[in-house]
């Protein structure tokens, strides 16, 4: 049952490796030079120290007699575990003890060796420019038992963004360390079972489940699965991370020839493309043209310089273009909301920079996986390139996420307006103001949890990620007094909701219309700028709320508009009426208006004040004074029309008596002229010494405040003309035209 789990699961791996060159194969798109020197030490792992620079000297060439592998004690054993895997390759390679796991790993690394080999050689003889269905079928068979050898290393040492791929580096260059140690042995070696590790524990002061190659830094324990069940022995962590340095030692020594021995296989790998097995293609290369591009600077092929070049500048570019794009997009938002709407749009612009973000993650994803997969990157240039890759995708897939919120709360705001039947973009901006607060703060703890991933790949403890996310949590603890202080006082301000979005209040000395009500403060647009008001400030503010609510959400709610006309002139109580009419009138006339009030309040014994009070939905500055602009200067329209419509005519004292009589009969004669003009009343209200003085009260229809004035133009220059016809005299001075000198 076991085995048929493992190869099931090598299978799924084997098919995962083919897909993933597959896809990495038609991209072109990867990385960076290379940064060599200063990666060294993290590739390689620190210097060894103590007991394990001794040991690794000891891998040296001594002057004794070294024994070969065929009279290795462990012999007999390895060619029985060499057959097995030729019988039944489906077992696994870590073992319960550190014979088993040993030989395991090196009869398999031998046979992975020996079948690409066997590969290569077939290309000859193979057509075309690709792999045929065959050599695909023995490639995927070496890459599962090369899956199987690498499980038998513990890459806990290296990054987690790395770890595989030097893990699969390092146990190529292990698989060469047990080569040469293997036949350069001067003493044999005793390699023990589950039953020896028991008998050296037994010797032992301090019993332990681990055990060193003699001589070697080498080291097997099965501590790294202590609690699981069983015991399977590893190479440990150190060993694998000191591997490079082990081999650099040793890498240009010749190794005895025996049926095990893989000298070139660590640097087949590294000088061509590929995984395992390059592609046919290249193979099938002119050999001039091969060797000049398996010219090696740093471990690194021309090929592998100049393919990861043209990757790189193409990711570059590409990442260029879309983020350039991103910002372009803050950059027109404004005018788009002023000319398209500001509210409804909005979504539109979150969904565009999402889908200008989506292809940067897997872009990166993919040029990762050419450059380590397909273009072989190894050593300090696959650190680096692995390392940038990955800071770029956890951040491009951060910022992703944070706009994939932001444009996931706009939707959702204007589906839930929509829900509610409503199209009012007021409404929407409420929403707004209660779902994107959310929603951003969803996508900051997103954004925080990809750094975390991001740090723990690039190598950093947990333990020490935590430790330093632990200072800025508490420097936030020790200043956020004043921030947990706006966020009540804004959940304070949300439930009982003395103020929203669109109404128009005064906070304090600030009086505007409120744009924004957030977590931490609310935005008030006054005449002047729009201010910032901390939650806190503006719940221990007097709030003075101008708006009227109605019992309709979806209705937006309705301003006060007050506006007050300071009159200096005296007028009859005729004229108050008509001013009163008439204001009445026009207000009500105005559907913008809502519940209007017209009124007069006496201010002293000479003047009193017109005051026009009512609703109007408006919520920003300029429609508010716009409506306010416009009701005052038609006030005082009205108030001039109806001074204008009270005239004084005083005629000469000589005028006769059967003249006067037949005046007020010539004067609305006159007026009726005028289909807009409509005689009220024409009294003889003064006799003095020197004129007759009749008061004229008109009323007019005139709809337009000049077509008022030209008409009284023309009742004037008509009335003229007749007391000039009819001989009347008017006195000196005359009032006619002047009704203020009444």
């Amino acid at each position: 049952m076991q085995r048929h789990t493992a190869h099931q699961s090598m299978l799924a791996y084997s098919h995962w490796r083919r897909w993933q060159r597959a896809i990495a194969s038609g991209l072109l798109t990867l990385l960076l030079c290379l940064l060599a020197a200063p990666w060294a030490g993290i590739a390689s792992g620190n210097e060894l120290s103590g007991p394990s620079r001794a040991a690794s000297a000891s891998l040296r060439t001594t002057s004794q007699r070294t024994i070969p592998i065929s009279e290795q004690p462990f012999y007999p054993e390895l060619l029985a575990t060499a057959q097995r895997w030729i019988d039944a390759p489906l077992d696994q390679v870590v073992g319960d003890s550190p014979q088993e796991t040993l030989l395991n790993f090196y009869a398999v690394m031998a046979k992975v060796s020996h079948e690409v080999e066997a590969i290569i050689l077939s290309a000859n003889s193979d057509p075309g420019w690709f792999w045929s269905e065959a050599a695909r079928r023995r490639q995927a068979h070496a890459e599962m038992l090369f899956s199987l050898a690498v499980q038998a290393l513990d890459a806990s040492g290296f990054a987690e963004s790395i770890r595989q791929n030097m893990a699969e580096e390092s146990a190529m260059q292990l698989k060469q360390l047990l080569d040469y140690i293997f036949t350069h042995s001067t003493t044999p070696l005793e390699i023990p079972d589950s039953a020896g590790i028991r008998e050296i524990n037994s010797q032992r002061s301090k019993a332990s489940d681990s055990w060193t190659i003699p001589d070697t830094a080498i080291t097997l324990s099965s501590e790294r699965l202590a609690s699981s069940k069983g015991i399977n022995f590893f190479f440990t962590a150190t060993t694998v991370s000191h591997t490079r340095r082990m081999f650099e030692e040793i890498e240009d020594r010749k190794v005895a020839i025996q049926p095990f021995a893989t000298p070139t296989f660590y640097k087949d790998f590294i000088n061509t493309p590929g995984f395992l097995l390059p592609p046919q293609w290249y193979l099938r290369l002119p050999p001039r043209l091969r060797a000049f591009l398996e010219i090696s600077f740093y471990e690194q092929t021309i090929f592998q310089i100049s393919a990861a070049t043209i990757v790189f500048v193409i990711y570059v570019y590409l990442l260029c273009v879309l983020l350039l794009r991103v910002l372009r997009s803050y950059r027109h938002s404004d005018g788009q909301a002023r000319t398209q709407g500001t509210g409804w749009n909005l979504d539109n612009l979150a969904w565009r920079r999402v889908l200008l973000l989506l292809p940067i993650p897997p872009i990166t994803w993919l040029c990762n996986q050419f450059t380590n997969n397909q273009i072989n990157f190894t050593g300090p240039p696959l650190i680096a390139s692995t390392y940038f890759f990955s800071t770029c995708f956890y951040i491009s897939s951060s910022f992703f996420l944070f706009f994939l919120l932001e444009a996931l709360g706009r939707s959702l705001s204007e589906t839930l307006v929509h829900l509610r039947g409503s199209s009012s973009e007021l409404q929407l901006r409420r929403v707004s103001n209660l779902m994107m607060p959310v929603c951003r703060v969803i996508g900051g703890l997103l954004m925080l949890t990809m750094l975390y991933h991001l740090l723990i790949e690039l190598g950093l403890p947990s333990t020490t990620v935590l430790a330093f996310s632990a200072v800025p949590g508490l420097a936030i603890g020790l200043g956020a007094s004043k921030l947990l202080g706006n966020l009540f006082a804004g959940l304070s301000i949300q439930t009982d909701r003395p103020l929203r979005v669109g109404e128009f209040c005064r906070i304090g000395d600030h009086l505007g219309f409120v744009t924004k009500i957030g977590l931490r403060s609310l935005e008030l647009e006054t005449m002047e700028s729009r201010v910032t008001i901390p939650n806190a400030i503006a719940d221990e503010e007097n709030i003075v709320n101008y708006s009227r609510r109605s019992n309709n959400s979806n209705h937006p709610p309705m301003q006060s508009l007050d506006v007050r006309l300071n009159i200096d002139r005296h007028l009859s109580p005729e004229q108050i009426i008509s001013l009163l009419s008439k204001a009445r009138k026009h207000v009500h006339s105005q559907e913008i208006l809502h519940d209007p009030l017209v009124s007069i309040e006496q201010n002293n014994a000479d003047g009193f004040t017109l005051i026009c009070f009512s609703m109007v939905a408006l919520h920003d500055w300029r429609s508010y004074l716009d409506i306010r602009e416009s009701l005052l200067l038609r006030l005082q329209q009205i108030l001039d029309q109806v001074c204008r419509s009270r005239i004084v005519l005083s005629v000469n004292r000589e005028t006769s008596s059967e003249q006067i009589k037949q005046l007020t009969k010539l004067i609305t004669e006159v007026v009726h002229a005028d289909p807009k003009l409509r005689l009220r009343s024409c009294r003889l209200l003064t006799i003095s010494p020197i004129s007759y003085d009749f008061v004229i009260y008109l009323e007019s229809s005139h709809t337009n405040y000049l077509r008022f004035k030209d008409g009284l133009h023309r009742l004037n220059q008509a009335l003229l003309t007749r007391l000039s016809t009819h001989d009347v005299k008017i006195s000196q001075p005359t009032s006619l035209d002047m009704p203020k000198s009444a």
